[in-house]
């Protein structure tokens, strides 16, 4: 009899001559974490920025603000989700606390509602020091100015400061912080810095209290300036 060439249909021994693939288990976790990753490129990628270029990025604007900046400034700014913004400043900050390695002589701080680089506390004195090098115990013409108005408009921002002066004051502002004649009294609402005089500054004044000031004008008659400007905000 011959045989037939074709396989018994009805046969349940498997053909030897045929690849059987085995597709290992799933692991919902590391399946989970790859789509994280994936997210997380697509995310880091989004408008032409790497991850490394919106580091970069972050750290030159923050170089440059006179006031810290918020997150949603930032996120308008760059394009890029308020969320991401938010991880990367906060990666920043960590970084300059040296905890993946050496700590820098700054720090990146949320202030308020928004971040900012300061000079790290750690290197206070020294900072001071090459502050003062070789300047004289005279304060300068716009310097007196800028304390004038810091003393009878406390508490102020430097915004302010600059709109009744008409210049920049923030080299001023840090020349009498450092010698002790004004100080950081706290924040507005938007993160700006509010600054006010010290007890030094009464000392070298020769007065116990602000009351002992003398009136503002004619001394200084553009400070009423700054109440049109203010109205003018509200």
């Amino acid at each position: 009899m011959t045989k037939s060439n074709h396989p018994d249909l009805g046969s349940t021994e498997p053909d030897m001559n045929t690849d059987i693939t085995i597709e290992p288990p799933i692991n919902p976790a590391s399946d989970s974490d790859a789509r994280d990753q994936d997210e997380r490129t697509v995310t880091d990628q989004v408008n032409g920025f790497d991850e490394g270029d919106v580091l970069g990025a972050l750290e030159a604007i923050l170089m440059v603000v006179p006031e810290p900046v918020s997150v949603r400034h930032l996120s308008d700014v760059l394009g890029l989700s308020e969320a991401i913004i938010d991880k990367h400043l906060r990666s920043l900050a960590a970084e300059y606390r040296g905890e993946n390695g050496r700590r820098r002589g700054f720090d990146l701080r949320e202030v308020g509602e928004g971040w900012r680089i300061y000079s790290s506390p750690a290197y206070a004195e020294v900072v001071g020091s090459f502050v003062t090098h070789g300047q004289t115990g005279k304060l300068s013409g716009p310097a007196l100015e800028t304390l004038a108005v810091i003393a009878y408009r406390q508490p102020v921002t430097r915004s302010q400061i600059a709109e009744i002066r008409g210049v920049n004051v923030d080299g001023v502002v840090r020349t009498l912080t450092t010698r002790g004649l004004v100080e950081a009294t706290g924040q507005e609402g938007t993160g700006a810095v509010l600054y006010g005089t010290t007890g030094y500054f009464l000392e070298k004044m020769g007065m116990t209290s602000l009351a002992e000031l003398p009136p503002a004008s004619p001394h200084l008659p553009e400070l009423d300036e700054l109440d049109e400007i203010e109205k003018d905000r509200q």
